[in-house]
């Protein structure tokens, strides 16, 4: 009995912990329950994805014993939605936690090369009159293209001590500006900026920005933090008339679209979670991983799921408006705005 004892512990050694699990592992066996409460998603889209990623994932892991594309797509969707390599999620599947951090970073890669085919700000005349449609159907704003935010995914501080990620709150981060649509699907997702940036400048030095200038038809909606401009409709500073108020209180309504949908992928994907603890990687794998995610959030959106998972219960957080220098105002965004005003909220 002591010489197949023997073998098994240099199996193991070899191969990890899993290694028998490795040919033989079928997601068939796994509970829907199990895979939504582990994994956060159904069957279905789990299968999808697999299929989505197996062939890219097959030429990343060539080796004789290579961990299947299915259990690379639990392994990193397990790590997406809980934020941690626990020894009970590779129990599971069958892989050492190791494993499971090699996986996370196999199928991050290529749902980082997959981002422009899920993610796309797409302004045909069609798009865009879909777009005016069911934004105006919101909270009755016009010709609103898409909504404007940059948000903050805490991570570790790195390695350089760069103080150009410690934003305005004093962690690090690394901040993602998103535009999505009425249904809080990504429009535009960048997620590689030092968090210590204002958002302002966020913008302005983002791919969107230069996308936008030539717009002639509709615009983005944007908080107080950013300035006016002909594309990009902002509140009004302390209106002092019932129109200029309920310019404000559609335009609020309407921008809070792109609030809900971060926070629903922060809840469905909690190693994005602030209040669950940080990244625990450098800022460039920490955007990867936002990317991913976001890539994630549209294309279970696209499969059908629901957008929003939580409904916000705490109060919007009011941002400070831009404090805007006289040589930055744009008269000609000015004029379209008081047009706006004057036409659909008078």
């Amino acid at each position: 009995m002591a010489i197949p004892i023997a073998i098994l512990d240099c199996d193991l050694l070899l191969h990890g912990r899993g290694h028998k699990t490795l040919d033989r592992f079928d997601l068939d066996s796994v509970s829907d329950n199990t895979l939504l409460t582990q994994f956060g998603f159904p069957r279905d889209f789990i299968l999808y994805l697999v299929e989505l990623l197996r062939e890219a994932l097959c030429r990343r892991t060539q080796r004789s014993r290579a961990i299947s594309p299915e259990v690379q797509v639990l392994a990193a969707l397990g790590f997406y939605t809980s934020g941690s390599f626990q020894t009970s999620m590779g129990d599971t599947i069958g892989i050492s936690q190791a494993s499971m951090s090699r996986c996370v970073s196999n199928v991050t890669r290529v749902l980082v090369e997959k981002a422009p085919q899920f993610i796309t700000f797409n302004r045909d005349p069609s798009s865009r009159e879909q777009s005016f449609q069911e934004f105006q159907r919101v909270a009755g704003f016009p010709g609103v293209l898409g909504v404007l935010d940059c948000v903050q995914v805490a991570i570790k501080a790195p390695n350089s001590e760069d103080s150009s990620y410690v934003n305005k709150k004093g962690f690090h981060s690394v901040a993602c500006q998103l535009v999505c649509d009425a249904r809080g699907l990504l429009l535009s997702a960048e997620t590689h900026w030092p968090g210590g940036l204002q958002d302002t400048v966020v913008l302005e030095r983002s791919a969107l920005y230069k996308q936008l200038q030539d717009t002639e038809e509709g615009w983005l909606l944007g908080d107080g933090r950013y300035p006016l401009r002909k594309w990009l409709m902002t509140p009004v500073d302390c209106p002092e008339s019932p129109a200029k108020f309920r310019y404000n209180l559609a335009h609020t309504a309407t921008h809070e679209i792109v609030d809900r949908t971060f926070r629903a992928i922060q809840t469905r994907f909690r190693c994005l979670d602030g209040t669950k603890g940080y990244l625990q990687y450098s800022p460039e794998r920490s955007s990867a991983i936002l990317l991913a995610c976001c890539v994630l959030h549209n294309a279970s959106l696209q499969s059908g799921l629901d957008a929003w998972t939580l409904e916000r219960t705490e109060p919007l957080e009011q941002p400070s408006s831009l404090k805007q220098r006289p040589e930055d105002r744009d008269s000609q965004a000015e004029d379209l705005r008081k047009q706006l005003i004057l036409k659909h909220f008078s």
